[in-house]
C-alpha cells in the first residue's frame, strides 16, 4: 500500500506539473520602428496583439515597443528577430538592402496599387517564390503599403519638374527609380524625413498619404503629386516576423494560436488599414489647403517609359544572382490582378 500511495503521489505531481506546463504564460517583445499613433501600429499590430492574447487565453503576452524603443535604427530591426534581441518585428524589408531580392518584385515601378489586394497577393508571392529568403526566421506576415506619392514644396506637375529635386526613397529600387527619372535622390528611414524636410536636407519625400499623417508632412510641404489611377508609381514592402527559437518554443497550442493570426488574410486586413489610412492622409492634406496633383494617364504613360531602366537593371542584378526575375514579375502581375479584380 506504501508503494502505491507513493506511485499515487507521484502521478499527482506529474498532472499538476503538466497542468502547469500547459497553462504557462509566455511573454513576447515585438519590436517596430513607427510611433503608436501611426496608422499599421495602431489599427493593424495592436489589434493583431489583442486578437493573440485573447484567443489564447491569455497566456501569450505580447508587449509591444514602438519607435524603436528598445534601441538601435530601422535597418536593425529584422536582425534583431534573428539573433532573438527580441521575438518579434515589424519591418521595412527594404531597410536591409540585398537581403531579400526577390521581395523587391512589388517595389518595381508601377507594379501595384491597392494596399488590400497588394498584400495579399505579395503574402502568396513570398510564400510561393521566396519562403527561402526568410529561413533565419519565422514570417508571419507579409504586406505591402498603398501607392507611394510625392510630397514635395516644389509643384511636380509633370516628368520635367522631377529633375534635380532632392527627394528621400526608402529603399535602394526606389531610391533609384527616383534617380532614374531625374530627381537626386537620398535614402533615409522614415523616421528621419520631418528633420530633413525641416532643415532642408531635402526638397520632398516618396510616401504613402497614410504616412503623412504621423510624421505631419503635410505641415512641411505643400504640394502632393501621385496618380489617380491604378497602379501608383511605388509601394514598399513588410514583414512581421518571429524569431524561430521563440515561435519553436511554444507547445503545439499557443503555435496555432499565432498560425491562425498569420497568412494572406491577415496580410490583407494590414493592407486595408493602409488604403483607409491613404483616404485620411489625403483629406488631410487637402484641409491643409495643399495642392494635391493627381496626374493623367497620358502624363502616367511618360512616367512609366522614363522607369523603364529601372526594371531592366534589376532583372539583370536578379539574373547575376541566379533569380529568374522575369519569372518573378510574371509571378507578382498574375497574383496582383488575380486580387485586383
Amino acid at each position: 500500500m506504501k508503494n502505491l500511495a507513493v506511485l499515487t503521489g507521484g502521478a499527482a505531481i506529474v498532472a499538476t506539473m503538466a497542468t502547469s506546463a500547459f497553462a504557462q504564460e509566455v511573454t513576447l517583445r515585438l519590436h517596430q520602428f513607427l510611433p503608436l499613433q501611426a496608422a499599421i501600429p495602431a489599427q493593424a499590430i495592436q489589434p493583431w496583439i489583442d486578437k493573440i492574447e485573447t484567443e489564447s487565453g491569455s497566456r501569450i503576452k505580447i508587449e509591444h515597443y514602438p519607435s524603436m524603443q528598445l534601441g538601435g535604427g530601422p535597418s536593425a530591426l529584422y536582425g534583431q528577430a534573428k539573433d532573438r534581441f527580441v521575438d518579434i518585428v515589424w519591418t521595412l524589408m527594404g531597410y536591409t538592402p540585398g537581403r531579400f531580392p526577390s521581395s523587391e518584385t512589388f517595389e518595381l515601378p508601377f507594379m501595384t496599387g491597392s494596399s488590400e489586394a497588394s498584400s495579399r497577393a505579395f503574402h502568396e508571392f513570398i510564400e510561393a517564390n521566396a519562403m527561402a529568403e526568410f529561413a533565419d526566421t519565422h514570417p508571419l506576415v507579409f504586406h505591402t503599403h498603398g501607392p507611394g506619392w510625392i510630397h514635395s514644396n516644389k509643384p511636380i506637375a509633370n516628368l520635367e519638374d522631377v529633375s534635380g529635386q532632392k527627394l528621400r526613397g526608402p529603399t535602394r529600387v526606389i531610391t533609384n527609380l527616383l534617380g532614374t527619372l531625374g530627381a537626386t535622390p537620398v535614402g533615409m528611414p522614415v523616421p528621419a524625413v520631418p528633420e530633413a524636410l525641416a532643415k532642408g536636407v531635402i526638397d520632398g519625400t516618396v510616401i504613402p498619404f497614410e504616412v503623412t499623417v504621423p510624421l505631419r508632412v503635410s505641415e512641411l510641404v505643400t504640394n502632393h503629386t501621385g496618380f489617380e489611377n491604378n497602379p501608383g508609381m511605388y509601394t514598399a514592402t513588410f514583414v512581421l516576423t518571429m524569431n524561430n527559437e521563440s515561435y519553436n518554443n511554444l507547445p503545439d497550442d499557443l503555435k496555432a494560436v499565432i498560425d491562425a493570426n498569420s497568412g494572406p488574410d491577415t496580410a490583407a486586413l494590414f493592407g486595408a488599414v493602409m488604403d483607409a489610412a491613404d483616404i485620411t492622409g489625403r483629406a488631410i492634406a487637402e484641409a491643409t489647403n495643399n495642392t494635391v496633383i493627381a496626374l493623367d494617364d497620358a502624363e502616367k504613360a511618360r512616367w512609366m517609359a522614363a522607369s523603364q531602366p529601372v526594371v531592366y537593371e534589376w532583372l539583370v542584378e536578379m539574373e547575376a544572382l541566379g533569380i529568374d526575375g522575369k519569372a518573378l514579375i510574371n509571378s507578382a502581375k498574375s497574383l496582383i490582378n488575380k486580387y485586383s479584380m
